[in-house]
């Protein structure tokens, strides 16, 4: 009977927890994609996908920042801002291009935790519920009167 309490409470500690990560994980997608639209961003017409769509998910931002890279190069002469003479005046374009698709692209990772958090919240939930229901079977089945060979 105390084992199964303890199975019970421990379950029930797995099915919190599951809850906390998929609203934290909830959460942090919902602040990232509302921090991205604040800043109005639009896909440049001209990226392989999501051309004129906003920018407030994980595709949209990538895309961003794949066509940001395709236009900085575009500038330089296909170098990177590492390549490029520290006098060379297409420097500082090369330089803001990798700022922008490095915030991008931590947007990206930010939506990937998100969505890795809700995830695993909603295995923990699951996992909860069954080691809930295992305990209440094995506790069902300890009351039973035992039977006579």
């Amino acid at each position: 009977m105390i084992a199964s309490k303890n199975v019970r409470i421990i379950a029930t500690v797995i099915i919190l927890f599951g809850l906390l990560f998929t609203l934290a994980g909830a959460a942090t997608w919902l602040t990232v994609r509302s921090a991205l639209a604040d800043e109005h961003i639009t896909v440049s017409k001209d990226a392989a996908s999501f051309g004129g769509k906003s920018v407030t998910g994980p595709l949209t931002a990538y895309a961003q920042a794949e066509i940001i890279k395709e236009h900085a190069l575009k500038a330089t002469g296909g170098k990177t801002y590492a390549q490029l003479d520290r006098e060379d005046p297409v420097r500082q374009t090369a330089m803001t291009a990798s700022f922008l698709r490095a915030s991008l692209f931590t947007s990206v990772v930010a939506f990937g935790v998100a969505a890795m958090a809700i995830g695993l919240g909603l295995v923990l939930i699951l996992i909860g519920f069954v080691v809930l229901k295992a305990a209440e079977g094995f506790a069902s089945l300890s009351r039973r009167a035992p039977t006579a060979l």
